[in-house]
This record gives structure tokens, sequence and C-alpha cells, in this order.
């Protein structure tokens, strides 16, 4: 195994100065555990203060950047960019950027491999909604949004795929502890049979779909889930909890 646990807290349009300081406050007491990597998703806006306030143990991800360095893209924002405010990490193909945004799994991809290229780590969102689900296409949508990503990247070793049922996101329904893991165990056997042995064992796969305090240690125990992106409970106390799910 060897996998180190890795939770992210997404905060998503949520926040302000002094919401965001008493969030980096109540992460930076803690305490959290030393074996689990820790990165907040922070709006734009705020990026810079997050990251002078919290600790360099925990990692700052942006939501969001575009597939180019820099140019006329009203808006957006670019890994170079990033990588200036000494941000390590960038989340991508959120399903609300999917749904809400219509980013396609082609731009999703590109913007996969050019974050990778300029030197962030990636959090790379996929996952099904609730009538893909109904009609048996879990696996086929997941394995469709992964093998976009898989055909341009061919370094592996700074991205963490993150597994989101979208009908599990903020509805307060969650995937059972058996459904995770039997999609995170589906996900393994696609990158063993797609792109190598070595990327299935290492390669981290969150789940992230509605983690609460109450449900995280049940799902961290599955051999599987290598750790969560958190939304809603990300903003709460008790993302130290599901941090900690693991001890």
């Amino acid at each position: 195994m060897g996998r180190k646990f890795c939770v992210g807290g997404n905060w998503k349009m949520n926040g302000d100065k002094a919401s965001i300081a008493e969030l980096c406050k109540t992460l930076t007491t803690g305490p959290l555990d030393a074996n689990t990597e820790v990165v907040v998703g922070c709006p734009a806006p705020y990026l810079t203060l997050a990251r002078a306030q919290l600790p360099e143990s925990i990692g700052v991800a942006a939501q969001n950047a575009y597939k180019v360095e820099k140019g006329a893209f009203t808006g957006e924002i670019s890994p170079a960019m990033l990588k200036d405010l000494n941000i390590g990490w960038v989340i991508l193909g959120h399903s609300e950027r999917r749904t809400i945004f219509a980013e396609s799994d082609e731009l999703i991809a590109d913007k996969v491999v050019h974050a990778l290229a300029a030197g962030l780590k990636v959090i790379a969102c996929i996952g099904e909604t609730l009538q893909e689900r109904e009609a048996g296409q879990t696996e086929a949508v997941c394995f469709r949004q992964t093998k976009a990503i898989a055909d341009k990247v061919k370094d592996w070793s700074n991205v963490v795929v993150a597994y989101e049922p979208v009908w599990a996101i903020g509805t307060g329904k969650t995937a059972t502890p058996e459904q995770a893991q039997e999609v995170h165990a589906a996900l393994r056997k696609w990158f063993k049979d797609n792109v190598s042995a070595d990327v299935a064992d290492a390669i981290r796969i969150q789940y992230g779909g509605s983690v609460t305090a109450g449900n995280c240690k049940e799902l961290a125990a599955k051999p599987d889930i290598d750790g969560f992106l958190v939304g809603g409970a990300s903003l709460k106390p008790e993302f130290i909890q599901i941090v900690n799910a693991r001890q």
C-alpha cells in the first residue's frame, strides 16, 4: 500500500476575510494527523490570504485554472499565476465545473496536463450523475472521464483522483462505504489495465460526496479509499475529525 491519506477541503464560493482567517486558525490549531496530507481549495481572491495564514504543511489549492499560461481569457487564472503566488495545488474537473460551466472531458484533460507541466499538483475530479448511476453507467462515465486525462498525462506522481458521485454532493446523500469502495476498486483496476500496475498501486483516489465526521471513519477504512474531497463540512470545525479519520 504505502499511499499517504489525502484530505482536501473545497470551500467553493464561500467565505470572506474574517471567516477564512477563522478557518485558517482552526486548521493551524488542529491537531491534524501528521500522516494525512491536507489541502484546502480556497476562492481565488483569498488564495494569498490563506497561504499566508496556514502552515506550509497544509497545501492551498485554487479551485480552477485555465489550460494556457497567459492571454486574452478574461476572468481566467493560469497555473503560472498560481505558482507565482506560491500556490501548489489546483482542483480541476469538479462536477460543478462540468455541469454548471459545461466543461468537457477534453478541456479538463487539457487543463490537467498544463497545470502539471507548470509544476502544480492536481486534484482531478470524476463522477457520475444520479441519472447515469440509475442507468448503470457509473463505471462507463468514470472510465471515460479518466481516460480523457490518461490520454494526455504521462506522469501521475502529482495527480490525486477524486471520485465524486454528483448525486451525493451537497445533498446529504452519501454513497455507502461499500458503494464507494466498489467504484474506487474498479478505478484502480482501470489504471492497472490501461496505464500501469505501478500507477494503479500509487495513485491516490479520494472520495467526495457529503463526507461528514459521522461517516468518515467507515469510509476511510476501505482499502481503496485514500482520502476525501470535502465540501460543506470543510467550512466547519468537524473538518478536523474528517482529516483525522484514520487515527
